[in-house]
């Protein structure tokens, strides 16, 4: 009896193994062409309110290729960031061209394109590696996003390289899907590679083989009246920060009851509003029948914050 179990559960195994050893089909994968769509209008959305200009992203094509042949042309061409996936074990790759990154670097700097695109050849500089630095942290987050509902997945930038040689992820023959997604800001663009080798997507195989859309019908008014009316009264959590001091942490075990903390924050210092860790608006604070009290004086210009912090890196 014990024997019929096993033949029986390897019987069913074994199409599972016939379809891992003649790797992966994007066309019996449907789906993957839903999220590299949703991971593209996902990188539009993000990066509209830090750009000066419209930004768009669309998926020009998906191929199936060596790894070694996707890379080997952009040696000196590209910067690139290793993630990786840990619910799949595994490390996929997102590499962006010279021309994104100068585009983008316009862009986010407040160029209206009337400028010639800039044609040198030359290394990227500190600036535009820690610019790219926090567009790979925005676009791990949109991969992330557009396979929920497909694959319970988080994705973490490693590492940041310039040399392709660096990327190893695996050997350089092994199968890899390649989305290329397509830039278009300042009346030029830029071409952003989505590398996923085949052993992360096979775990996949069925999910991605069926395409899940979501539900067109109208929406019951009476739902979205109540869904409007408990958003109203969901609470929130502002915390009110005036100034922030770096100190080593050998001072602060030496804190005693009475010491005083010197800020660099003046009568005229605005403080910042943030509610989860998001900065809402600069304020200024006084005092009200007793009670501290915030004025609001500007909303924060999110563009500026994150130039700010790219050059603060």
């Amino acid at each position: 009896m014990m024997m019929e179990n096993v033949d029986v559960d390897h019987k069913k195994q074994l199409p599972n193994y016939l379809l891992d050893a003649a790797g992966i089909s994007i066309e019996r994968m449907p789906m993957l062409n839903v999220i590299f769509d949703r991971m593209a209008a996902s990188c539009t959305d993000s990066l509209q309110p830090m750009a000066g200009t419209p930004c768009y992203f669309s998926v020009n094509g998906i191929t199936n290729d060596p790894l070694g042949d996707i890379i080997k042309d952009y040696e000196g061409n590209a910067v690139a960031a290793v993630l990786y996936a840990e619910q799949w074990d595994s490390r996929v790759i997102i590499m962006l061209d010279r021309d994104f990154v100068f585009t983008m670097v316009e862009a986010m700097f407040g160029s209206d394109g009337a400028e010639p695109p800039l044609d040198v050849e030359r290394s990227f500089s500190n600036i535009e590696i820690r610019l790219v630095q926090a567009l790979f942290e925005r676009f791990a987050k949109a991969l992330q996003l557009a396979f929920a509902g497909t694959s319970n997945v988080t994705f973490r930038v490693e590492r940041v390289e310039t040399a392709m040689a660096s990327l190893a992820i695996g050997r350089s023959g092994n199968m890899s899907i390649c989305a290329n997604i397509m830039l278009q800001a300042l009346f030029r663009g830029g071409q952003m590679f989505l590398i996923i080798p085949h052993s992360a997507l096979n775990p996949l195989r069925q999910k991605l083989a069926h395409v899940v859309v979501s539900d067109g019908r109208a929406t019951d008014p009476r739902w979205r009246e109540q869904m409007e009316s408990e958003v109203h009264r969901t609470e929130v959590t502002l915390s009110a920060v005036l100034d922030e001091k770096m100190i080593s942490l050998d001072d602060v075990v030496k804190f005693h009851v009475g010491q005083v903390l010197e800020l660099e924050a003046t009568p005229r210092t605005l403080a910042r509003l943030e509610s989860n860790n998001q900065v809402l608006f600069w304020c200024q604070i006084g005092q009200l029948d007793g009670y501290y009290a915030m004025q609001v004086s500007d909303p924060v210009d999110q563009k500026r914050e994150f130039v700010d912090d790219i050059l603060s890196r």
